[in-house]
Parts: C-alpha cells; structure tokens; sequence
C-alpha cells in the first residue's frame, strides 16, 4: 500500500505514518489495517483477537502500541497547525521555518521551534526592544565584520528618551536580547538537554529541619546518581520525600562544559563582539537555561517513572486478574475480627450471597463459635472456607484448621485470600447496589468468599489502585495510570471471556464494546426475560446495535445454550465455518465439540477463512470454552509462625508473592507483614528485572536472612534456597542426568511442589 493512500484514510501524513511503522517495527500495510480497525470504532480486543487476517496477526500489546503513537502524533498534528497559524498571523512564517516545524516529530521540539515567537510576558529582552536595540543585538548575533568599531556603532543607540545613556547601558540591553535567543534557539536548547541528561547527577539531600521520623528517606539523606541510569522506583522515592518537604534535588552538570558548548554554537569567529557574547551567554545560562532545561528534565525524569511504575503496576494487576480460580464451588468466606468477631458469609456455586452469621474467637469462649461454624457448613454444602488475611486471620486460620481436622472434614480445604481492596468494595456504591441491608463488614466477608471462586469477577469491582500492587501509584500521573488499568482489565476480561447468564455488570462493563449502561441493560434484560438462550438473543438488549454486537459477541459466553458454539470463542460470524468443517467431516457440530479428535480429518483447502481466523477456530474447538488461567493451588503458611516476632532468621518459608516492584518482590509469609526479596536474592543468575522471573499470586519458597522487629521489615532470599541445592551427582546415573540437564535455577525451583495442597477447578 502507499503512502498517500495510507494518510488519505487516517488523516496523518506519510512521514510520520512510515516513522510509526518503523520505531514499532511493524509492516506499513499492518499498521494502516489497524488504525482503520480503530477509526471505525474497533477495540484493541477484537482487532487483536478476531482481525488477525486483516492487522497480520499482530498481537495485543502491538496494537495497544499503534493506538498510543497514534494519539500522539494526531495531537502533535493538530498542535503543529496551530503553531503555524500563530506564526503565520505575526508575519513571520518563513519557508525554512515552515518546513523545520513539519519535519518534527517530537513534541519538545515543537515547542523549541515555537518559543521564540510564543506571547510571553515582559522581559529584560522585550524592554530592551522596547528601547530600540533589537539592530545592535542583531550586528552581535550576526558576528559581520564593519568598518564601525562595536562602542561607535553601540553608541548610536544613545537616546535619553528611551533610558539609553550610554555605550554600556546600549550593549547591556543588546546582551539581554542575545541571551534571550540563545536560550530560545531549539538545536541549543535540544542539545542542552542531551548534555545533561547524558552528563548531569541528581543531587539529593534531606531538607533544612525536616521531619523523618521512621527514617523512612533516610538512604536519600546524601544521596547522588547518574541521570541516566537512575531506577523509576529511586527516582520516585526521591519525589516522594520531596513532596513530604523531607528531602530536596536537583540535577547537577559541569558548567565549564555547558558554557563550552555554547561558546561553540554561538561564537563563529572573533571581533570586538567576542567578550560582549561571552558576557551574554552567560547570563543566558545562569539566568535563562539552567533553570528551564533543569524543569524540563525533570519533567523528563517523572515522566519515563511514571512510565515504569505504570507498567509495574499493569503486570501485577494483569497477574492478580488472571489468578487461578477454586470455580464454581460453594464457600464460606470469614473477615477475621477481634473485638467485633469474625464475620461469616456464604455464597452458592454461582456466587450468589446465602447466609452470615459473627462467631468469637478471641474472647476463650469458642464452643458457640464451633456450633455455628458445623450449622452453616452442613446447611449450605461448603466446599471451602476462604479466610482474608487482615487482622487476626493467623489465629481464626489456626481455629478453622482445628476445627476442620477434629471433625474429620476432609472434603473442605481452607485458604488464605487477599482482602486488599475489600473494604473499599464494602463501602462502595457497587456493594450498596448489590447488598443494600447488609453491613459493610458482611459485605466485605462475601467479597473474600468471591475471590476464592473467581478473583477476576470479584476484582474488577474494586477501584485497581485500591487492591496495593502498585509502586508509588499516587505519585504517578492519574490520567495515563487511569488509562493503563482499565486497558489491563480489559485484556484480561476478554481473554478470559464472560459467562452472560452470571455475570454481573460491573465485569460485563469490561467487555468489548460494551458500556456501563449497556451492561446495565443486559442485566435488567436478563433480570425480566430470564436467561439468555443464544447470542444473537444479545441484540434485543437496548443499546445493544450492530457494532457493539461485532466487538463483544466473541467474548460473550452462553452455556447450555440453542448454539453449542455460543459456549466457546468462536465468533458467530465464523459459524458458517464450524458448519463447512462439520459438512466436510460428516458429523454435527455438537458431535465435534464432543469428540475434538474429529478434526484431524479436516481438509483446510475447503474451507473460506484466512489462515490465523483458521488456526484459532480449530484451536477452539478442540478445547472448547477453555480457560486459559491456571489451576488452583493453595499456599501452606508455616503452622508455627503467625507474628512478626515468629520470625528468624535462616528460616524456610512458603509464601505468596504480593507485589512485584522494579527493586524486588514482596511475600506475603502469613505475620501481616510482606517481607522484601530484593533483586539481588531472586536468582542465581543474571535478571534485570524481578518481574522476569516472579510475578504477583505466585507461590514461593523463601529463607529469611532478617527480621527487624522495630521498622518491621523483613528480608527475604530465594537465590539463598538455589545455593543450597546439592548439585553434585551421587551415582554415575546421576552424574549423566546432570550432564544433559541444565542447572537448577529459578524456574525450575519454582515448578517444584513444595507440598502444598492443589485444588483443582
């Protein structure tokens, strides 16, 4: 396709589509069928799931990434028009400029490229254009040889009119429009900004009678690091002690080399004008530069932070969504308490809310709290007992044991669940609507049993900065952080796929191309028409039209249904396809659901539908409706360790991880306190990163290097198990084994079964 065709249809020049193409390394015919596929109202979703044929089978994450520059660049497009139509209305649009403005294509030298003609308020520089000087700023600019000494040429200017009155008063107000366009020039200006990021260190210290009282800044206290190579997490850290007025920073370059380099970008050669330029670009420097293009860097520095902390935050998130489910089975969830009790819920298989009750645990007087626990379990058919992991849930999690093993119940495993984030639902209008004469703790109780069954249907309920795997997620900007979790939820929503008879709005909202009043509607639909029999039922729902329908049918499912293929991937305008493959094999479509080996007889040559559209609709079928999560499995926390203060170090401990940062991983041990695996002890190799080998809700085995009771921090090591590993073979077996193995390492720990109880969906 070319070029000219590629801008007439998005509305964005040829160079700057081809620079798009390039800098994401993707086929220009790929990148204009997705901007098309967006234009027309597609969602990243759909584009990526069932648009394969058209995007050549570019994946999520590319296409996320083609939708982002996209919107850059159409802002840098219209910011673009408008600064050439501000120029062009002063009478100064000149060729050489109009095309330097049209080859950008960043925006911060768009702005160099416009400041110099931006409205800006009154200045040293305008007063002394005011005054007449703007010819002799000019002759010391322009460096041009006359026959005119400088002091006979400055002294012309003279006017006690205008406050000129003398030589020097002229070449001081010539010297304040010099050092003006010196720091206006953009090459300068951008190659200022190279030098100290390049060059400059970040200098912190701890502010003049500030007050740190946990010390919690206290490694920044006098702390200096390389611009360039400064992690987000420090950088962040550093802002966050400069907000709480405990620390300050700034950005620190050699200024011998700044002033030389502008020595050899202003001065061309030399004349009675040399010291009068020095003079100025020093003041430019020191009055003008030094502190804009400091702001501008930090700016810099905040937003490529922001950036990582966002993307830590969206893998975690993405991990915690996509965790794996107990299913559909009936739980008992228990918000642990002390003075107030331990509030019990219970939902059936589908979630839905069936009873609550309070027990006393912690008052010695147990024996009502066991009657009512073995009442509920018997009444309800209780499968599991989910437990949230807040105050008091080590000792209600020792009580539920024992209780489960003295009455042999065997059949009901107990687990520990993340209550992050639950209270926030409990209070929330979600939880008023769904629960409005329950109490918040109650509410917050169903909430734990919930996530046991299906933490993705319980989370997408609570605000995602409230459920604490972010890094300084209240530091970063909202809007793009905003922006990055709902598109997460999303993904995951729709990779996962949504059962329409059962979910509720607040997961249906997340669907592609569904909306909040539309998954308001489907509900109500629902509510008065009974359950949906098929998907093309869908489209009575008001709001519901032909577009929506395309976007979100695919990730719709409908089990028992009119249309078996309703209950799978497959979307229904590739029906007519599954209907080819049955003619061709000679066997209904219920029957190859049924008996997915069928389709080893398929002759793909027969069939009308792309190779990728293909691929995933056999794929589908052979495992229809599957969940692409994991299967469940349990952590054991240590039975004797249940506070901080049980906690020694070298001991081996299984845990849960709970966050994953750019510094290390946080696991949660079962005291309520995450201890911290620092990069350095995750493995015993090389990782530039802790989130290439943890992730957030994986089970890990971890020893304790330390334990300090007082800032309550624990330092945790998994690299410290591998060491211990016995590599060396005990048997010539062992010994060949050995040699077409690779070394235990990370992973390979990890994958091992460190006797926890597996239950599976």
């Amino acid at each position: 396709m070319i070029a000219s065709d590629m801008a007439s249809v998005t509305s964005l020049p040829s160079d700057i589509l081809l620079h798009i193409a390039q800098v994401l390394n993707v086929p220009a015919r790929s990148l204009h069928a997705v901007i098309e596929l967006l234009d027309e109202g597609g969602t990243v979703p759909f584009i990526a799931r069932y648009r394969k044929e058209a995007t050549g089978n570019l994946d999520e994450v590319q296409i996320r990434n083609i939708e982002e520059r996209l919107g850059y660049f159409r802002e840098l497009v219209a910011r673009r028009e408008s600064i050439l139509a501000s120029i062009g209305e002063q009478g100064k649009l000149t060729d050489e400029l109009k095309m330097r403005i049209q080859a950008t294509l960043d925006k911060s030298e768009l702005e160099d490229l416009y400041l110099p003609y931006r409205p800006k308020r009154r200045t040293k520089a305008t007063i002394a254009r005011e005054k007449g000087l703007e010819p002799l700023a000019q002759y010391l600019w322009m460096q041009d040889l006359r026959e005119m000494p400088l002091t006979e040429f400055a002294a012309t200017f003279i006017d006690a009119e205008k406050s000129v009155l003398s030589v020097e008063d002229a070449l001081e107000g010539a010297r304040h429009i010099v050092a003006e366009m010196i720091s206006e020039d953009a090459t300068i200006r951008k190659a200022l900004r190279h030098v100290m990021y390049e060059e400059g260190v970040i200098l912190c210290r701890k502010a003049m009678d500030a007050v740190d009282e946990q010390k919690k800044f206290k490694m920044y206290y006098e702390h200096s690091e390389p611009v360039k190579t400064i992690p987000s997490h420090r950088m962040l850290a550093i802002r966050r002690g400069e907000s709480e007025n405990v620390l300050y920073f700034l950005i620190e370059v050699d200024q011998p080399r700044v002033l030389a380099l502008l020595r050899t970008r202003v001065l061309r050669r030399e004349g009675d004008w040399t010291p009068q330029l020095l003079l100025a670009i020093d003041d430019s420097w020191k009055r003008l530069l030094s502190a804009s293009i400091q702001g501008e860097l930090r700016f810099e520095l905040k937003t490529r932070s922001d950036a990582d902390a966002i993307d830590v935050f969206r893998d975690n998130l993405s991990n915690l969504l996509l965790a794996a489910p107990a299913g559909p089975i009936s739980v008992l969830g228990i918000d642990p308490g002390q003075r107030t009790g331990c509030k019990i819920a219970i939902v059936d298989e589908t979630g839905k809310f069936l009873a609550h009750d309070v027990i006393y645990l912690h008052t010695g007087k147990t024996d009502a709290a066991t009657q009512k626990l073995s009442t509920l379990l018997a009444s309800h058919n209780v499968r599991a007992i989910a437990i949230g992991n807040g105050t008091a849930s080590r000792e209600t999690d020792a009580f539920v044991r024992d209780f489960l093993h003295e009455n042999k119940l065997k059949s009901i495993f107990r687990v520990m669940v993340s209550e992050s984030g639950a209270s926030v639902y409990s209070a929330s209008g979600v939880a008023r609507q769904e629960f409005p004469d329950l109490d918040l703790t109650v509410r917050g109780a169903i909430s734990i049993a919930r996530r046991l069954q299906d933490p993705l249907s319980e989370l997408v309920k609570v605000d995602p900065k409230s459920i604490g795997v972010g890094q300084y997620q209240h530091d970063v900007d909202q809007r793009k952080l905003q922006q990055s979790l709902e598109a997460t939820i999303e993904s995951c929503v729709n990779r996962v796929g949504v059962d329409v008879n059962t979910s509720s709005w607040t997961l249906l909202r997340y669907v592609a191309g569904i909306t909040e009043r539309t998954a308001l509607n489907i509900v109500s639909y629902r509510d008065q028409n009974g359950r949906f029999r098929s998907r093309a039922q869908i489209k009575e729902v008001p709001g519901v039209g032909a577009k929506t329908f395309e976007q979100a049918a695919g990730f719709l499912r409908i089990r028992d249904g009119e249309q078996p293929l309703d209950a799978t991937a497959v979307h229904p305008e590739s029906y007519p396809v599954v209907e080819q493959i049955a003619q061709s094999i000679g066997a209904p479509v219920q029957e190859i659901i049924a008996k997915p080996q069928l389709l080893e007889g398929v002759d793909r040559s027969l069939l009308s539908a792309g190779t990728f559209t293909l691929n995933d609709i056999l794929e589908e079928l052979r495992k229809p409706g599957r969940d692409p999560r994991s299967s469940f499995v349990a952590p054991s926390f240590h039975e004797g360790v249940r506070e901080l203060s049980d906690v020694e170090a070298n001991m081996v401990l299984e845990g849960v991880v709970t966050n994953v940062t750019k510094f290390g991983a946080f696991v949660d041990i079962g005291v309520h306190q995450d201890g911290l695996v620092h990069i350095s002890e995750i493995s015993n190799r090389f990782i530039k990163d802790p989130s290439e080998a943890l992730r957030a809700g994986q089970i890990v085995k971890v020893k304790v290097l330390s334990c300090d009771l007082k800032s309550k921090r624990i330092a945790l090591s998994i690299k410290a198990l591998l060491l211990n590993l016995d590599p060396a073979p005990k048997s010539r077996e062992r010994k060949q084994q050995a040699a077409t193995q690779p070394p235990a390492d990370f992973l390979s720990v990890l994958s091992t079964k460190w006797n926890v109880s597996s239950v599976r969906k």
